[in-house]
């Protein structure tokens, strides 16, 4: 790297530095209040309510997290959460797939009307009222698809993916069906393979889009089974310093539970919400900027 900024004129060098220390600032900005989020949730309840910045439990504790997970509303949660996240992310990507193809198509008939009507929906929107009466009607609301049929399809996915396939070869299509390949054949075994990139980014997209929705399960589901962990947890963080009370009040000073305040709570569902989608960023990030970049560039 040295050997790099010695060529460099003295403006790219300023110019170098002054990126490196905002990057430096910005990930320190981000990394240190996780480390102390998750330092928390390890935590004494008691201790934590002290206050103060830690990146190293003071006092460890796992009563935080056996709090959370006592509840046993939290596995059936888990479970549709999990659902929902893994069938909607792979009929979202396969259902925006198929319409983005579509429209890369320049002889599809009434294709600029398609497209306008797409842009059209990213502009402007019925309101809260009228979505809820839509999902009524056809009757959605208390149902475990209300969480996957009305995300199958994004505005902005469909555009996103349209212009990366619009940045593949011409020529590999025309190949493919000289040799006899229909169209369901060319998107799924030669399209759909050249744009992991893309692909994986609405992949991510939709899956943290899914798994940190609570408000869906507040609104639109009225059955306690079927709400989503992160309906579940928000509710349990709501509640917790009243949770505490109570425990104070009927169990005693002595139960180990005391040592959970609502404040270690919030740090323990913080982690819990934020863990899984984390441990899955690492796997596809190589293929996060690409997918991104190439997606914006054209178009």
């Amino acid at each position: 790297m040295n050997q790099t900024l010695g060529k460099m004129p003295v403006g790219e060098k300023i110019a170098a530095v002054f990126n490196v220390v905002i990057l430096t600032v910005l990930s320190l900005s981000i990394i240190l209040p996780f480390l102390n989020v998750l330092a928390l949730s390890f935590n004494d309840g008691k201790d934590a309510s002290l206050g103060g910045i830690t990146f190293w439990p003071r006092e460890f504790s796992l009563a935080n997290y056996a709090e959370v997970f006592s509840n046993p509303d939290i596995l059936s949660g888990l479970k549709i959460t999990l659902f929902r996240t893994i069938v909607g992310t792979l009929l979202s990507v396969l259902l925006t797939a198929m319409a983005a193809y579509a429209l890369k198509k320049k002889d599809l008939p009434g294709r600029n009307v398609f497209t306008l009507l797409i842009v059209f929906t990213m502009l402007f929107n019925g309101g809260l009222v009228p979505y809820y009466m839509v999902l009524k009607t056809l009757h959605l609301t208390n149902s475990i698809w209300v969480f996957i049929i009305p995300t199958l399809y994004s505005a902005w996915n469909i555009i996103l993916i349209r212009t990366f396939f619009q940045s593949i070869d011409g020529s590999l299509e025309e190949s493919a069906k000289i040799d006899g390949a229909n169209d369901f054949q060319i998107l799924f075994r030669l399209i759909m393979p050249l744009s992991l990139p893309v692909l994986s980014v609405i992949c991510l997209f939709n899956a943290v889009m899914h798994w940190n929705d609570w408000f869906s399960g507040v609104f639109y589901v009225n059955k306690e089974t079927l709400r989503p962990l992160q309906t579940i947890l928000q509710q349990m963080l709501t509640s917790a310093e009243a949770m505490r009370k109570n425990l104070s009040m009927n169990l005693g000073a002595a139960d180990p539970r005391l040592s959970v305040t609502g404040e270690s709570m919030k740090m323990a569902t913080v982690m819990v919400s934020v863990l899984p989608i984390a441990c899955i960023y690492p796997f596809i990030q190589k293929y996060f900027v690409q997918g991104i970049m190439i997606g914006s560039v054209k178009g």
